[in-house]
């Protein structure tokens, strides 16, 4: 093979890869695995309410949080926050389309309060994680 014919084989095997990699990202919501690439670590709880749900993963003494919306849309109003006990929330909020965070804290061996905004749904976690 010659050099050329190297180079179309590559930029076909480049071209594959990349159309495949904007296919995962084109279905008609965001699912659980693109929650998981935006937190790292193993889901450790899901928390559903009537607009969405908080996925809540847990890695290394690290707490990580996305608000993902049930029906996308037009862009509304969602929130996430996690608080690690005895500190300041860390919090992302605004008008988005399809997922509010993530969020990451880090949490040691402490208690976890995780909210979540959709809309007028909300969920509470309580203290968790202890």
């Amino acid at each position: 093979m010659d050099k050329s014919a190297i180079r179309r084989h590559m930029a076909l095997g480049v071209a594959v890869l990349t159309a495949s990699g904007l296919l995962s990202f084109a279905g008609p919501g965001m699912g659980t695995a693109e929650a998981a690439a935006l937190c790292s670590g193993r889901k450790v709880r899901t928390l559903p309410f009537s607009t969405g749900s908080v996925q809540i993963y847990k890695k290394r003494g690290y707490v990580c949080a996305v608000t993902i919306r049930e029906r996308q849309g037009a862009r509304t109003y969602m929130s996430v926050s996690v608080r690690a006990a005895r500190a300041r929330p860390a919090v992302d909020k605004g008008r988005f389309t399809h997922h509010a965070g993530p969020v990451t804290v880090h949490v040691g061996h402490r208690c976890v309060l995780v909210k979540g905004t959709v809309g007028s749904g909300s969920v509470n976690s309580g203290w968790i994680l202890c």
